[in-house]
Order: structure tokens, then sequence, then C-alpha cells
């Protein structure tokens, strides 16, 4: 018990390390390293200055000597840099916005707003995170259920007629991108035969009843989340079979096979256990990596969610969006770095010789 302590207390602080580090460098990255503040010290120059020659008292500040003009703009536009606090150096605030970040403070989007029209970092990903989770979750689950069974029967029937032609099915269709699929099945089943949407969440016209508003959300999830699945089931089926195969090999297994245990206690005792650790790893980080979406699938289907706002908040003005970009980044490192936290506790009690050896 106490080597699985000394394991648990060496792994959080690792991982708290990992988290810190990769918040910092997030932040340095974002703000390009605190060139980006000159670029934003310039947008509040001219803005400061539009507001002047265009506001209420342009009459006035144009009749000014052009020494006393350029004195009001500087006057302005210090105010508004020190009310930013962007007068500090970059290696203070940079320390700030770390402190920030880590207690989840993620503040407010410069330029990219909610669907409600809020700047709150928080709000703008909690609208967007939902969608995500709905087809990309959804549909890395179903890959991995899917896969995973296939997988298991392949490897106990491995060189068969059935594990060959799947193998070979798994190979294409894991090569294939989601957004490539989906491209072909918008073609086929929305412009040829018209079964299906060819994107979006919702149909135009109003749902008043819940029941035909989820059946026309769900009618319009067919087509992204059947795309997902039938790219994502392959490569779960594939090393999965891979995985049993090379057990089904080992020596105790055939041990267990010789002493006449039964070929379904084989199967869960002796090639189902060793195999788990992977397993589980491979569907815990494939859920997590759901969550941050797939820029190319959600504009192919006009599923709005988190990958196309991580590709806003880079993209949407010189220098990006950093506090969404530092949100998003953030979110999903404290979900990784929790994930394989409870990783490490399962692969302890799957493992005696972890909990015995304290992970040596």
């Amino acid at each position: 018990m106490r080597g699985y302590l000394v394991y648990l207390g060496k792994r959080i602080v690792v991982l708290t390390l990992t988290l810190i580090i990769a918040t910092y460098l997030t932040v340095i990255i974002a703000n390009l390293g605190g060139a980006l503040d000159e670029l934003i010290k310039e947008e509040i120059r001219s803005q400061v200055i539009e507001n002047l020659m265009r506001g209420p008292q342009s009459s006035w500040f144009r009749q000014l000597p052009p020494e006393e003009q350029e004195r009001i703009i500087e006057e302005r536009t210090q105010e508004r840099i020190r009310a930013l606090g962007l007068d500090a150096p970059f290696w203070q605030r940079s320390l700030i916005y770390l402190r920030d970040a880590l207690t989840l403070s993620l503040g407010r989007a410069r330029w990219i707003k909610s669907w409600s029209a809020s700047s709150d970092v928080k709000i703008i990903i909690f609208e967007r995170l939902p969608w995500s989770v709905l087809l990309f979750t959804t549909g890395t689950t179903i890959s991995a259920a899917v896969g995973l069974t296939l997988g298991l029967y392949m490897g106990r029937k491995a060189l068969s007629k059935f594990d060959r032609g799947m193998s070979m099915l798994a190979i294409v269709l894991s090569s294939l991108p989601a957004w490539f699929l989906g491209v072909l099945l918008i073609l086929v089943f929305s412009f040829q035969l018209g079964w299906f949407p060819s994107g979006g969440r919702f149909s135009p016209r109003i749902h008043e009843n819940v029941w035909d508003r989820t059946l026309d959300f769900l009618w319009h999830l067919s087509l992204p989340l059947a795309s997902w699945v039938l790219t994502g089931f392959g490569s779960w089926a594939y090393v999965t079979r891979n995985l049993v195969i090379h057990i089904l090999h080992e020596d105790y297994v055939m041990a267990a096979r010789a002493r006449g245990l039964p070929e379904s206690l084989v199967m869960r005792r002796y090639v189902l256990r060793p195999a788990a650790p992977p397993i589980i790893t491979m569907i815990a980080l494939s859920i997590i990596g759901s969550w941050t979406g797939a820029i190319v699938t959600e504009t192919v289907f006009q599923w709005d969610s988190m990958g196309v706002l991580y590709y806003e908040a880079i993209t949407c003005a010189p220098g990006g969006d950093p506090p969404v970009i530092i949100g998003v980044t953030v979110m999903y490192a404290y979900l990784l770095v929790l994930t394989i936290f409870i990783l490490d506790i399962i692969y302890a009690l799957l493992d005696p010789r972890v909990r015995a050896g304290g992970g040596k």
C-alpha cells in the first residue's frame, strides 16, 4: 500500500508540473511572446484617434494645433493601455495570465462573441462544447465499441476469410479522413437521394414539440456521425486484432489452453485482462480528444463546435484571440491530466506490481 501511495504521489507531482509548463507555454505562444502587445497598442491608438475625429468632440479636436492633438492622443492611449495592464513588462503579465488560466479565470474574449453576444470565455466554450460531445464523443464511443468487438473476433479467427476481409476494410476506411467520406455521403444521401440534410443541426422550421425537435436533430446528426464512425472503427478493430493475436501466442495462454480450460475463461482471464490497460488508455484519450472537435469535418457539415471555435480564435484577427486560445487549451489540458491520473489509478488496480513497487 505504501508503494502505491508513493507511486500516486509521484504521478501527481509530475502531472501538476506538466500542466503548469504546458499552460505557461500556451500563454507565451498565444501572446506571440509579447509581440502581440504592440499590435494591441497600435489598435488602441487607432481607436482613440477614430473616437476623437468622429466622436462628439471632433469639431473641438480638429481646431487644436497638431502638437496639442498628438499630446491628447498619446495621453488617452496611455490611459487605456494602463487600464488594460499593458504598461507592465510581458514577463510579469505572463505570470498573471498563468495564474488566471490555472484557476480557470479565463476572462473575456477580445474579438469572439458567444451566440448570446457574450464575451465571457467560459460562456463561449460551454456553448460549443456540448455539440462536440454529441457528435464526436458519441461517434468515438460507437467506433470504439464496434471496433473492439470486431477486433476481438478477428484476433480469435486470425487469417480466416472474415479476418482478411475485415482487415482490408479496416485499413481502407481508417485511411480516409472523416471529412472526405462526409463529402461523399453528402453527395449521395443528400444531393442525389435527398434522404438526409447536407449540414446544420436543425431545420429552418421551428418545432414546438420536443419529440419532433429531437427527431430533427437526430436526422441532421446521421451523416456526420456515420462519417466519423465509419472512418474510426477500422483503426480500433485492427489495433485490437493485433493485440489479441500477440497475447494469444503468450506462453501462459497456451498453458491455460493445455490445461483444458474453457475458451471463454481463457479469453476473459488470460487475454482480455492483459489487453485491458492499453485498450482503456486508447478509449479514455480518444474520448477526451474528441471534445476538441474536428475543424474540417465541422466545416463540411456546418457543425459549429470546438474545432471551429479554435480555428476562429487563431484566425479572427492579427494575433488571434489569446483568451479563447488559452481557455480552450487549458480546458483540454486539465481534462487530459485528470484522465491520465485516473488511468494511473486503474493501472495500479489492474497491475499488482504497481501497488507493490511504487510504479517502478
